[in-house]
């Protein structure tokens, strides 16, 4: 009998997990099974297909080999056209059905999936969404080791052997105290806050973008405080601890602790964010992907329709956010 007979799905499965958390006691751990037996069918499956698949280090966990790459690829590919063909046998009353997991930016996170969930529940009751809230980085990396089909968030980071689709783009906003001087004013000159202290969202690759747009109009501002929180930023502004630039825009100006922010308008041309979903590519999309999509895509649709007429949307996660043509939207950019 040829070796490739007695190789399981359960071997494969094992692998693929090993591979996404480079660690077989976490795949264990994810798996519900005993470490030895993932340890087990991996040794089961390197001496099936003839060749090592890993190469343990103990500084790095598991590191795929070169064979264990092409095979890590090639069951990836298997698994969804299995997945297909269960939903497609299931599927006679035409539902999704099952699990799928989705990285979203955790900036975009609490304006976009309550409202993306809520959508897809209603179209596909038997389809069950996880979501991990991720940075660029972590983005990136969750979709190239295959533990989540597709991300939503800024088109930053993703690096080459990434598909994207652009659904919105965000201006970006100059977040003050409520009682500033400017607090009053639809747009400002970014140059008009030469002399205040900046508060910066503190996240790979955003920072970059916010500290560009600001350089771009002359400003090197002196950085107060930094955080990788939202909402601690939005805070720190409101307590008068100075200024900073943001994209997301909530439909209320208080922050957790009852204090009030100032939005004003960039009146700088400066770059907007492109929010996009994002894919590899190559890889058959799975009814699960495709529906969470199209959730993904109404929502971002519903809001720019009601943001270009003047409307605030029906949905409170999605007001906030603007219509294309806030700015020149480019893929160089980051943000947050």
């Amino acid at each position: 009998m040829s070796r490739r007979h007695e190789i399981t799905l359960t071997q494969l499965r094992y692998f693929a997990t090993a591979a996404e958390h480079r660690s077989m006691t976490d795949a264990a751990r994810e798996l519900f099974v005993a470490q030895s037996a993932v340890s087990a069918a991996i040794g089961q499956l390197e001496q099936q297909v003839g060749t090592q698949l890993f190469i343990r280090q103990r500084s790095r966990g598991l590191v795929l080999t070169a064979a264990g790459v092409q095979l890590l690829g090639d069951v990836r590919a298997l698994m969804l056209g299995l997945d297909q063909a269960v939903d497609a046998a299931r599927g006679v009353d035409n539902q999704v059905r099952g699990t799928i997991r989705l990285a979203c930016f955790v900036t975009l996170a609490p304006f976009i999936l309550p409202e993306v969930i809520s959508r897809s529940r209603a179209a596909h009751p038997y389809l069950n969404i996880e979501v991990d809230e991720v940075d660029a980085e972590e983005a990136r990396e969750a979709l190239r080791s295959g533990r989540t089909e597709l991300s939503v968030g800024y088109d930053f980071a993703y690096g080459e052997g990434i598909k994207r689709e652009v659904v919105a783009t965000t201006p970006a906003h100059v977040l003050l105290p409520a009682g500033h001087p400017l607090a009053g004013r639809d747009r400002i000159f970014l140059r008009e806050l030469g002399r205040e202290k900046l508060i910066l969202l503190d996240l790979p690759h955003s920072r970059d973008y916010f500290l560009q747009l600001l350089s771009s109009a002359g400003l090197e501002p002196e950085i107060l405080h930094r955080s990788r929180n939202y909402e601690t930023v939005r805070a720190m502004v409101a307590h008068g601890h100075g200024f900073s630039v943001l994209n997301q825009r909530p439909r209320h100006d208080l922050t957790y602790d009852g204090r009030r922010v100032a939005t004003c308008r960039i009146a700088d041309d400066v770059p907007a964010l492109r929010v996009v979903i994002a894919t590899l590519p190559g890889v058959r999309q799975t009814a699960r992907a495709a529906a969470l999509a199209e959730a993904i895509r109404g929502v971002f649709r519903d809001a720019t329709a009601a943001a270009a007429a003047g409307t605030t949307a029906a949905s409170g996660e999605t007001a906030a956010i603007e219509a294309a043509g806030g700015g020149q939207p480019s893929s160089q950019h980051h943000g947050g």
